[in-house]
């Protein structure tokens, strides 16, 4: 059994008031790990170890700041067997994925923003003859950076990274489901010798330390990503406080084919932007579109490709391994139930799956299912499923796949398959959509603007937007 430590003032400690939680296995069913259900007492410890630490971080020179953070991102790089593993048995995704995917990514996040801070640049405007404006960017103070459970050490870092390089101090929380590698990723802080105070890690449940996170006076920002509902809770508490927002909230993706589309490359990708992570990748494309004159080709190749999909035991060769827990198991569930309700028709999948494992008997996997016969504006297609779940359809028209694929409340990201250039341009331009993928998928660029429009969430993430985000902007005019 292992025991979640809180990460404050720089040191490993157990929560003020002794609470803990259980951590399920989501391969397993079974409990494995004790996890503090830290409160108010936790978060003004952190408080004060920020307060402490922040007129020395923040006045250290931007070169210092990233050689810590570099120093972070080698150690993880170096420990990637060991958290790729934690990312497995906390979170259900298969191993191959969190040690090619997950754990790279969390050492990119911080190698990334280690050596950004060190290019970053403020705008001057010249006035002839007149005065010079220049302006000034410091970091706010302390910030709150708050992440989910479906790329758990991915997005912590991804939020983490840009806050310190900033010269803010945070207080951090990861889910309550998956805290695994958060609580790793404080031990690699403590080797790389960071300043105590710098980085706060609390774990709790999001409806107590994280509200609590969200209502301090003293956390002048936040950075959420999670649930549109969650977000918009949060929004509520924070927006009359005046704190900075970036909000990533959920996705309802359409994944558009043209039938003049590079066949083979976009079946192979379809089936991966469908699946991967189990379909709980806020970017996975959940509703494909595909023009009329190909959609039985598609159905029956893409039906035959998930079919061959490997599902079971996460810690070995699959392709699928277990949601992340039983409630989010059975709401899944739910949704199928729902979508045949409303006429849709199951072509595979749709069914909770028993490994052979002996292990895995308990654990929470449900087949990578393909639905159709559901209309667009169906609840199927409408609400965030977040699961091994997806719609097919057909369309004649780009006006219609249009209106269609900007049917929902939401507008993260979106994936158009087609070689003809003014298509791609014309229809990528008119998608609500934060991002717009063409002829590939999840093809990430970390100097890009990351995020979504509509319920999809507020603001932007990556590149120099996070640096913005995590700064505030002082203009100086000077006059002749």
């Amino acid at each position: 059994m292992k025991v979640i430590q809180n990460y404050i003032g720089g040191k490993l400690q157990a929560p003020q008031n002794k609470m803990y939680m259980d951590g399920y296995e989501p391969a397993s069913g079974q409990v494995y790990a004790q996890i503090p259900d830290s409160d108010e007492q936790d978060l003004q410890m952190a408080i004060e170890a920020a307060e402490k630490a922040f007129p020395i971080w923040s006045n250290l020179s931007a070169l210092k700041r990233s050689k810590h953070l570099r120093k972070i991102s080698e150690l993880i790089e170096q420990k990637l067997p060991e958290l790729a593993l934690a990312e497995s048995i906390d979170n259900g995704k298969p191993l191959k994925l969190a040690s090619s995917v997950d754990i790279p990514r969390a050492v990119d996040n911080f190698h990334f923003f280690a050596t950004a801070i060190e290019h970053f640049a403020s705008e001057s405007h010249f006035m002839e003859q007149t005065a010079i404006n220049y302006t000034l960017r410091r970091p706010i103070g302390i910030v709150g950076c708050i992440s989910p459970w479906n790329l758990p050490l991915y997005l912590f870092t991804w939020k983490i990274a840009p806050a310190l390089a900033s010269g803010n101090c945070v207080i951090a929380k990861p889910s309550e489901i998956t805290p695994m590698t958060a609580y790793l990723l404080s031990e690699i802080c403590i080797e790389a010798g960071l300043p105590s105070g710098v980085l706060n890690i609390v774990h709790g449940r999001g409806a107590q330390i994280g509200q609590s996170i969200v209502a301090h006076p003293k956390i002048k920002a936040i950075s959420f990503t999670g649930g549109t509902s969650t977000g918009k809770h949060l929004a509520r508490t924070a927006a009359p406080m005046f704190k900075k927002l970036s909000l990533e909230l959920g996705g309802k993706n359409p994944n558009i084919i043209f039938d003049d589309c590079d066949f083979e490359n976009m079946l192979k990708t379809t089936v991966h932007s469908s699946f991967a992570n189990q379909g709980q990748i806020c970017l996975c494309g959940s509703r494909i579109f595909i023009q009329k004159n190909i959609y039985e080709k598609f159905k029956d190749a893409f039906v035959a490709e998930v079919k061959k999909l490997a599902i079971g035991d996460p810690l070995q060769e699959v392709n699928v391994g277990a949601v992340v827990s039983k409630e989010h198991q059975a709401k899944i569930l739910s949704y199928i139930q729902i979508a045949q309700e409303e006429g849709g028709k199951i072509l595979c999948g749709g069914n909770k799956f028993i490994p052979s494992s002996k292990r895995c008997k308990e654990g929470y996997f449900i087949e990578p299912t393909i639905i159709e016969n559901v209309g667009y504006l169906c609840r199927a297609n409408q609400e965030e499923i977040f699961g091994p779940v997806v719609t097919i359809t057909p369309f004649e028209t780009e006006e219609e796949v249009l209106t269609m694929a900007n049917s929902t409340e939401y507008g993260l990201a979106a994936t158009v398959w087609t070689k003809d250039l003014q298509r791609a341009h014309r229809v990528a331009e008119k998608l609500e959509s934060g991002i717009v993928w063409v002829n590939c998928w999840l093809l990430r660029d970390l100097r890009t603007p990351f995020g979504g429009v509509k319920s999809s969430g507020v603001g932007r993430e990556g590149g120099w937007e996070a640096l913005r985000f995590f700064t505030e902007a002082k203009n100086v005019c000077i006059k002749y």
